[in-house]
């Protein structure tokens, strides 16, 4: 499993994660649409960090600019 997630959208994914996470604690978004933004918020945060997007590979995406 390697890398197919670049740096710029591993920060755009970072910055979306906060902005989630911001909007569904205050109460902003409620009950199962902040449920899904937590979620989404945690699945953007993990594959930042790793640098893997599953979603990627089954489209045949890569924005890591490798080779």
């Amino acid at each position: 499993m390697g890398r197919n997630m670049g740096g710029l959208d591993r920060g755009l994914r970072i910055v979306v994660a906060i902005v989630l996470a911001v909007l569904a604690y205050p109460g902003r978004f409620e009950g199962g649409i902040a449920i899904g933004a937590y979620v989404v918020a945690a699945v953007f945060v993990v594959t930042s960090l790793v640098g893997f997007c599953p979603l990627y590979r089954v489209i045949g995406m890569d924005t890591c600019g490798k080779g």
